[in-house]
């Protein structure tokens, strides 16, 4: 899944990072590379939170979209952060599922083309569709 993410920097600071579709979710540190670093791991554990609290996991809306939010006005940069939710930590499980065969040759070009493992593919679909239906129903 990927994040939109916001770089801003204070003149007496080190850089800081903002996960906006994350609230509460932010990194920083001495240089640009180590805050960027930093926020990917904030992301996950952030996420794992979610998780074991049964809560669920915000899509996250385009960079165009935040940029409005006067939040981020001061904006040093903006920039995209991949995040593989198949590899958060807890434990994993083997299932056996059928699909389609042109389906999953269409899942698995999708996949190797965006640098994906088939499984981290289906692991963020899924959560995807589970919380566009959410915001669907919630919206009822």
């Amino acid at each position: 899944m990927r994040y939109p993410v916001v770089i801003h920097k204070d003149a007496d600071s080190d850089y800081g990072v903002t996960v906006p579709d994350l609230p509460g979710c932010f990194s920083a540190g001495e240089s640009i590379n180590d805050a960027i670093s930093g926020v990917t791991e904030a992301i996950e554990c952030h996420i794992e939170g979610l998780l074991i609290d049964g809560e669920n996991i915000p899509l996250s809306l385009s960079i165009e979209s935040h940029k409005e939010n006067s939040d981020f006005a001061d904006a040093f940069a903006w920039m995209l952060v991949d995040v593989d939710l198949s590899k958060l930590s807890g434990k994993t499980k083997r299932i056996n599922v059928t699909i389609p065969e042109r389906i999953l040759s269409r899942i698995d070009a999708y996949a190797e083309s965006h640098n994906e493992s088939r499984s981290g593919l289906m692991a963020n679909a899924a959560i995807a569709y589970i919380a566009t239906q959410d915001d669907r129903d919630s919206s009822q």
